[in-house]
């Protein structure tokens, strides 16, 4: 229980110290500009809270959902000698799963964002209004 303790209490001690160094040492402006919205040299105009579609949080889901396929993949080709057949039927089978998933998601045009021509066969585009 101790190691944790100190642990918890250095990681405490080291982020103090650096946000109080950073306090110190670090600029400061007063000037009217500092706190302007800035985008790449271009004036912003109207405002920053802009609706996305739901199709814009599907993709973002399914990016997690595959993204997480290849950590736990990585996870299983670590340990895959102490794992032996078994485990590598069942990384097989959650890939086929996953690959299943895709293609399906494909075949449902989950990732089209634009609903162009007469593409719109139900799915997922049926549920996104413009």
């Amino acid at each position: 229980m101790w190691p944790l303790v100190l642990y918890f209490v250095l990681v405490l001690l080291l982020v103090s110290g650096m946000l109080l160094v950073s306090y110190v040492l670090g600029q400061r402006h007063k000037d009217r500009a500092t706190g302007a919205p800035y985008e790449a040299g271009i004036k912003s105009e109207g405002s920053a809270r802009v609706r996305q579609t739901a199709r814009f949080y599907l993709i973002a889901m399914f990016f997690v959902v595959f993204d997480l396929e290849a950590v736990f993949l990585f996870s299983w080709a670590v340990a895959a000698r102490e794992l032996g057949w078994q485990g590598f039927w069942e990384a097989l089978l959650f890939t086929v799963v996953l690959l299943a998933a895709l293609v399906y998601l494909g075949r449902v045009r989950a990732f089209h964002w634009s609903d162009g021509g007469n593409g719109s066969r139900g799915g997922h585009n049926a549920v996104v209004a413009k």
